[in-house]
């Protein structure tokens, strides 16, 4: 993990950069990322001025304690999903207060995810002021800690990409 990290310090470093400069904040639902994104986040000395938070959604106990969303929010949804990563995304921006709400929602492999998504599928999403973004990523691979990296590059892309806009 630590190579990883290392890895996407220089990124995180750059969402810092563009989050402090617009004086904004973000908070991250990581789920088969497993708390990678969120990590990787806080390896930039002073997060505190860009990271409001999140928790990483791993059983249907944590989905509702983190987003205080009636069962009923998800009805007809299925994980790894656009619908169901937006959900996400907004409401972990708005429970923790912050401008962006990042969320990640994937099946890793290694086991059967419980809505039937196929390992290597994650969907990144990103609620903000600026809009709703989603980004699809299938690796087509069963290797648990490979996709754990891959999600976590990809939700990182897609809010670096929308903050240089």
């Amino acid at each position: 993990m630590s190579d990883l990290l290392h890895e996407l310090h220089p990124q995180a470093l750059r969402i810092a950069g563009l989050l402090r400069a617009r004086g904004e904040k973000v908070a991250v639902a990581d789920g088969a990322t497993g708390g990678l994104i969120a990590a990787s986040l806080l390896t930039v000395p002073g997060a505190l001025d860009f990271f409001v938070g999140g928790g990483v959604v791993y059983s249907f106990r944590a989905r509702d304690v983190l987003f205080a969303l009636p069962r009923e929010a998800y009805k007809g949804m299925r994980g790894a999903s656009d619908d169901y990563a937006l959900l996400q995304a907004r409401a972990i921006r708005d429970n923790f207060g912050a401008e962006w709400g990042l969320a990640e929602s994937g099946s890793v492999g290694g086991s059967t995810h419980p809505s039937g998504a196929p390992a290597g599928r994650s969907v990144a999403a990103l609620a903000g002021a600026e809009g709703e973004f989603t980004r699809l990523i299938e690796t087509g691979s069963n290797d648990r800690i490979a996709n754990m990296a891959a999600f976590t590059r990809n939700a990182l892309a897609l809010l670096e990409d929308a903050l240089a806009k």
